[in-house]
């Protein structure tokens, strides 16, 4: 990227000097010329004129040229020339998403899992920086996406994530030891786990309490969030004839659960209670761990007046030679 400055610039005002001297020229010609009395004046007017009074201004044209480049060249024009070095350290995320059955309530809208997905996925659009892993997780567990830059296909598993993929039950341990497991060896700046469920502990092998001291001796935050309004939430159950009728169903999230799991490892528990608190929770998270970027830059100066010297000079020796040869009768 360059860019045009002047180390000197109050030379510049000096090209201020150039109308005047335009001015005095005009003046200057008007009371020189000269005044001879004839009573009929119409043969002169009859008299072709030369080509060279015509273009006698060229050398005030010349010489007021050279000057104003020579100003020019006294601030001392420079070009600068500048690159960026961007460093860009990323953070390496885990979204570990409750499946089970459960996640079908329409209290979030369509339900909770599609609604978890489409903020999901604006999550990951705005951070092509970092890595990001999937494990979904209902009685068992399964690693969806290991860590990967490959957004692209992150976003179309995440589309393809559904109930019914596993076992269903809600085991939050299990679910949060094969994210640690997947971070665990990471060298990011920050390693971070986004956990959200609808439910509480009910499946597993590994109970809540020694995941989340595992996130904490790996140096990993867990984010949680449980989905669900509060009281009752609306559930398609299929009858005998193939229809859909829904059925209120009490939300049971373990709270006290999920916010000592977001305690133990510095990070935060949100409760997404509509579609738009989900978005603001997902909004907050992603301001909360950006990306680490150093910007380096370098600028190298570069002096330009030669040019500006040079053609000042040009024009002098062309003002130089005009004036004694084309020129040298109307100036003698």
């Amino acid at each position: 990227m360059s860019s045009l400055e002047f180390a000197s610039p109050y030379f510049l005002y000096g090209l201020i000097i150039i109308p005047l001297l335009i001015v005095w020229y005009i003046f200057r010609g008007r009371r020189q010329s000269a005044y001879v009395k004839f009573a009929d004046t119409s043969f002169f007017a009859k008299l072709p004129k030369s080509w060279r009074a015509y273009c006698r201004h060229i050398l005030i044209a010349l010489e007021l040229s050279a000057l104003a480049l020579l100003l020019i060249a006294l601030a001392r024009p420079q070009s600068s020339s500048t690159n960026q070095k961007i460093n860009v350290e990323g953070i390496d995320i885990v979204m570990a998403v409750d499946i089970s059955s459960s996640m079908l309530a329409q209290d979030l809208k369509p339900d909770r899992l599609e609604a978890a997905k489409e903020v999901g996925a604006d999550f990951i659009k705005g951070r092509p920086d970092d890595r990001i892993g999937l494990v979904i997780f209902a009685s068992e567990t399964f690693t969806q996406v290991p860590l990967t830059t490959d957004h692209g296909m992150m976003l179309n598993m995440l589309k393809d994530m559904k109930c019914g993929m596993l076992e269903d039950g809600t085991a939050i341990g299990d679910g949060l030891a094969s994210s640690v497991s997947r971070l665990k060896d990471s060298e990011a700046i920050s390693k971070v786990v986004i956990l959200m469920t609808d439910g509480d502990n009910n499946a597993g092998s590994v109970d809540p309490e020694t995941a989340a001291e595992m996130a904490k001796l790996f140096g990993i935050r867990v984010y949680t969030i449980g989905v669900g309004t509060r009281g009752k939430a609306p559930y398609p159950v299929q009858t005998p004839f193939g229809g859909i009728q829904y059925q209120q169903i009490d939300v049971n999230i373990n709270e006290p659960l999920l916010q000592q799991i977001a305690d133990v490892t510095g990070g935060k528990y949100f409760r997404a209670t509509s579609n738009e608190k989900l978005e603001q929770i997902y909004a907050e998270i992603d301001q909360l761990e950006r990306s680490k970027i150093e910007v380096n830059e370098f600028k190298r100066v570069h002096e330009e007046f030669l040019p500006f010297v040079l053609w000042a000079l040009a024009l002098l020796l062309l003002d130089f030679v005009l004036r004694h040869t084309i020129f040298r009768t109307l100036t003698d």
